[in-house]
């Protein structure tokens, strides 16, 4: 197996540790990339690989993306990120959940977790029990914390808002044709949040019986998974996992906005010159999906309310602003000025 420094998405991480307890089940990666401004905070995620190293690269690209999001959320925490390898019938265990528990103990607060794709707030709960570096977890009506799924669904429904205002110039997403891949906890609440406006949705996920349930719901239509990017729409909205857009599927789309909030949508930073190149707009994912760590950190860090929470993820339309004009200004792709800004604010720049 290749070593992490060796991989091309090893980015200067700090640290890159592997942890394996054979009679727990549990292997995991956890990747801290920066603690310039505080812990490496970043959510869990449990799936399953065909190839180890593409968990360690999982783990490297997202670690990566949490230093970016924290940072231009305005978060005094760092960037780190937690991969738990599933098996291929997805068993987890109190014993797993235990043991991942104690290996983010043993980094002694480096690292601060939280629920993240195959998670939930009651392996959060599981995982206290261990150690203290872990937030995410149920909360009181009204309270910051809990669940971050609709936190974060919240922060990429007014980005898309922001999206429509700038790349379609449109005060309403009243008729505007957004197609969604993966309509989990964000995907399902974006749509719902943008069938109150009276948008048209067209909506695909892996569980076509969940896109076509929801598509029903919502008056929508659904497609096939592989279908979804190359969908005639104003808005592509990527929800689902990440490094969907490359050569080929930029090729194929037939948007003019691309905003959504699956983790590391590019595939490679030449990516966000390609949809530069085609005049696509593209809403940096690091910055629209932060409702969710905005929650978790804020609960963690014992600040503020719900109320708090939603005040903060309501600036994430102004930040993408920034990113867009600077961008037509520079004649730059928005993911290099994005870049570019996330690096200043850890001491990169």
């Amino acid at each position: 197996m290749t070593a992490p420094w060796k991989l091309p998405d090893f980015d200067d991480h700090e640290g890159v540790h592997l942890f394996r307890d054979a009679a727990a089940g549990l292997t995991a990666v956890i990747a801290v990339h920066s603690t310039h401004l505080g812990p490496a905070a970043g959510g869990a995620r449990f799936w399953h690989y065909a190839d180890p190293e593409q968990a360690i690269t999982d783990a490297l690209r997202l670690s990566r993306g949490m230093s970016f999001k924290n940072a231009m959320a305005g978060l005094p925490v760092g960037g780190g990120k937690g991969v738990i390898l599933a098996d291929r019938d997805y068993a987890k265990t109190p014993e797993l959940l235990a043991s991942f528990g104690r290996a983010i103990e043993s980094l002694g607060g480096r690292y601060v977790t939280a629920e993240d794709v195959g998670m939930s707030d009651l392996d959060m709960v599981a995982i206290a029990r261990e150690t203290r570096y872990v937030t995410g977890l149920p909360v009181g009506a009204g309270a910051a914390g809990g669940n971050p799924g609709p936190s974060t669904a919240l922060g990429v429904y007014l980005g898309i808002k922001a999206a429509i205002a700038r790349g379609l110039g449109k005060t309403s997403p009243a008729g505007v044709h957004v197609a969604i891949q993966g309509v989990g906890a964000v995907g399902g609440g974006v749509a719902r949040l943008l069938a109150q406006d009276g948008a048209k949705l067209t909506l695909a996920d892996v569980d076509a019986a969940r896109a076509h349930g929801l598509a029903a719901e919502l008056g929508g239509t659904a497609v096939a998974p592989d279908a979804i990017l190359s969908v005639e729409a104003d808005v592509i909205s990527p929800c689902a996992l990440g490094a969907i857009l490359d050569e080929t599927s930029i090729a194929a789309l037939k948007a003019p906005v691309v905003a959504g909030g699956a983790n590391n949508q590019l595939k490679t930073p030449e990516d966000g010159d390609r949809l530069a190149a085609r005049g696509i707009l593209y809403a940096p994912d690091y910055v629209i999906n932060a409702g969710g760590i905005i929650n978790v950190v804020l609960e963690y860090l014992g600040q503020g309310d719900r109320a708090e929470v939603e005040a903060r993820i309501g600036h994430i339309p102004e930040r993408l602003e920034q990113i867009w004009a600077e961008a037509a200004e520079s004649r730059e792709a928005v993911s290099t000025v994005a870049d570019r800004m996330a690096m200043r604010l850890i001491g990169r720049g």
